[in-house]
């Protein structure tokens, strides 16, 4: 294991290494069989331009075209076995884990010797060049609030100000009174509340400008305003 929890990684950087024994194991043989198979190559098509050059009267022509079949499929399995190397080459690789883009190592629950299942999740990557909020406002304000508007968002308990602006708004939220029973049919509530609360809608928020010192963790809460009259609308 390469890395600590919390730790700022760029991208590229290895984070941890599986054991790479087999792999090697894996790419030496691969390269063996390879090595096998162009010798069969080799000595395929020798057979195959001997029994062209010899002519009908040596020959017959139904083993010439034995030959050039032979060595067509030889040089098909040296094909097959370049790929096999490229693919124990990559598996080779791919045993050094690395960090896709830059950012944070979090929730580290890797030690040096733990047996990890495939897709089993063992730590998680936060990237430092996706951060975004999500406001979720009433529905009846959705009027006023368009793509590019200026957003400024105050983290709780701070006296820091964010600045970004709107990227996009959501189209849809569940409809909580409009489930689905076993038969595909609308299970619909027999009680029904008259007093209607406002929806609220997620509005996606890209932060433009972080102040110089402060730390942003994700899922943290802040406060949204929009200015509708400022941006790039």
């Amino acid at each position: 294991v390469a890395v600590q929890d919390n730790q700022h990684v760029k991208a590229g950087e290895v984070l941890f290494e599986i054991d790479s024994e087999r792999f090697h194991h894996a790419l030496s043989e691969a390269k063996a069989t390879l090595e096998a198979k162009k010798a069969v190559l080799t000595m395929r098509t020798h057979q195959a331009s001997r029994r062209a050059l010899a002519g009908d009267e040596v020959v017959s022509r139904e083993s010439t075209e034995d030959a050039a079949y032979e060595a067509a499929i030889a040089r098909a399995d040296v094909e097959e076995a370049h790929a096999r190397v490229e693919s124990a080459r990559l598996d080779l690789e791919r045993s050094f884990v690395r960090a896709p883009a830059e950012g944070w190592v979090s929730n580290l629950l890797l030690r040096k010797g733990d047996y990890v299942k495939a897709g089993e999740n063992r730590l998680s990557l936060i990237n430092s060049g996706t951060f975004w909020v999500y406001g979720y406002f009433e529905e009846h304000k959705l009027a006023k609030i368009g793509v590019g508007d200026e957003a400024v968002m105050n983290p709780l308990g701070t006296n820091v100000f964010l600045r970004g602006h709107v990227e996009s708004i959501a189209r849809g939220i569940t409809d909580r009174d409009n489930a689905t029973g076993e038969r595909l049919l609308a299970n619909v509530n027999p009680t029904f509340t008259w007093v209607r609360l406002a929806q609220r809608i997620p509005v996606r928020i890209k932060i433009d400008h972080v102040p110089e010192g402060f730390t942003l963790a994700a899922g943290m809460t802040c406060s949204v305003r929009i200015n509708p009259d400022q941006g790039a609308r």
